[in-house]
């Protein structure tokens, strides 16, 4: 048979494309994933500092895990305000003000000395950070165009993995080494430490980060006006607009409730795994971070690959059911075997990897139904609104802890929760948003 050649100027388009997506990835990813990777360093240090904290200033299991929920209290009341502003003040001054304020909150958390400023400071570093993932996702969809973004979302999210792998150890070194320095215990170390880089890099966004196409000086005009054109092919979302369609449009709440179920469980893992490994006969801290490391090394592996093969399929449904069955089979086997060390570690695999591959694939979703302010507006209430898991999830954990003595019945709780949004993901979203959209690439 003859062989196929593809035309002289698609070619040529295919290796414009390749060509501006990868300028477009250095510029700018690399950075947001750092950024990420140190608010969940923020977000998650409070399970490190536990180990010492904890014992410190006599809190009970009941008090921290309250404590840690507070959290997604300020985040869950100023996310959508947060992204309205970045909507209309721009990405750059607002994901800024967003770390820089985020960082010192989270550093001052080095002067907890009672409940009260412990439950007051983690609302507050909540507050500060509203608005900063949602504010990212939003702003690639103002750059990528729907059939690259699940793999920019999967990078984007590898940050959470990443924080896993570099920040169980540094947390375990800081613990080990810093308690005393100064007069200064290893846990105020550890917010301090981990707390100021966020400042360093707000400052760096604002020198990085356009807001526009057009705005950035990086790329030259003719890479301008090829994205524009892209990003302009891509079909006009049916929801409108307005912030009014957010609430019009039942996906929002079938996304709304999937994205609690999953916020649940990652965050009932998050905040307890350190303690989880503890009570598995590991004592040293040091060790104890280690061994965090296995579930994101695997995650962050898993996640790229599931997806890029969402993507190169465009296929949503499926892919995000797998990831949630993973996450159901992940819990069930650490409830089952919470005392085995190595059955409990290839659960939290499991549980991991089946979160964090199917979050860039569900924020693929809402940008099909919603565009412009309501585009910003509606990532955010969908965020928002799942963090009322991360409420639940840290509290649960800890009040059965206290009343039961084991972590093992809200293990089983949290296993019912990962399978209801396996339920909602092949049963509650519509249909036509798990639609492929038309191809422009010829991957």
């Amino acid at each position: 048979m003859p062989s196929r050649s593809l035309p002289a100027d698609l070619i040529a388009r295919e290796s414009l494309d390749n060509h501006l997506f990868r300028k477009i990835n250095w510029r700018i990813v690399p950075l947001f994933i750092v950024c990420f990777l140190f608010a969940y360093l923020d977000r998650v240090n409070i399970s490190f500092a536990k180990l010492q904290m904890q014992s410190a200033l006599g809190f009970s299991d009941a008090v921290y895990g309250l404590g840690a929920s507070l959290f997604f209290v300020g985040y869950f009341l100023f996310e959508v305000p947060s992204n309205v502003l970045l909507h209309r003040i721009g990405a750059r001054i607002w994901i800024a003000r967003i770390m820089i304020s985020w960082g010192l909150a989270s550093a001052a958390m080095m002067f907890v000395t009672s409940e009260t400023w412990f439950y007051v400071l983690r609302f507050l570093i909540g507050v500060m950070e509203a608005g900063f993932v949602p504010g990212v996702l939003y702003f690639f969809t103002q750059w990528y165009p729907s059939d690259r973004r699940a793999r920019i979302n999967a990078y984007f999210k590898s940050s959470i993995c990443l924080c896993g792998i570099v920040g169980g150890p540094l947390a375990g070194f800081i613990l080990s080494h810093f308690d005393g320095v100064n007069g200064l215990a290893g846990w105020q170390w550890l917010f301090l430490l981990e707390g100021l880089p966020s400042v360093l890099l707000g400052l760096l966004v604002l020198w990085l980060v356009s807001d526009r196409i057009e705005d950035a000086r990086w790329l030259d005009a003719e890479e301008k006006r090829y994205l524009r054109e892209r990003l302009d092919a891509e079909p006009r979302p049916e929801g409108g607009s307005s912030v009014r369609a957010i609430l019009r449009e039942p996906a929002s709440v079938a996304l709304s409730a999937i994205y609690l179920c999953l916020v649940m469980a990652l965050t009932g893992l998050l905040f307890w795994m350190p303690q989880l490994i503890r009570n598995a006969g590991v004592a040293d801290a040091m060790d104890i971070g280690l061994l965090t490391m296995i579930p994101y090394l695997v995650a962050v592996v898993g996640n790229l690959l599931i997806g890029r093969s969402s993507d190169l399929r465009g296929e949503r449904r499926w892919h995000m059911a797998s990831c949630a069955a993973m996450t159901t089979a992940g819990y069930a086997l650490c409830a089952g075997f919470s005392g085995q060390l190595w059955l409990l570690m290839l659960g939290m695999s499991l549980i991991m990897t089946g979160i964090i591959a199917w979050m860039p694939i569900f924020w693929t979703l809402p940008p099909k139904y919603l565009a412009g302010l309501a585009a910003a507006a509606g990532i955010a209430l969908i965020n928002s609104i799942g963090q009322l898991g991360g409420i639940v999830g840290p509290y649960l954990v800890g009040r059965v802890r206290d009343v039961s003595g084991s972590p093992t019945p809200a293990l089983w709780l949290l296993t019912a929760v990962s399978l209801l949004a396996v339920i909602l993901i092949i049963w509650g979203v519509p249909r036509r948003l798990y639609a492929a959209q038309p191809e422009t690439r010829i991957d």
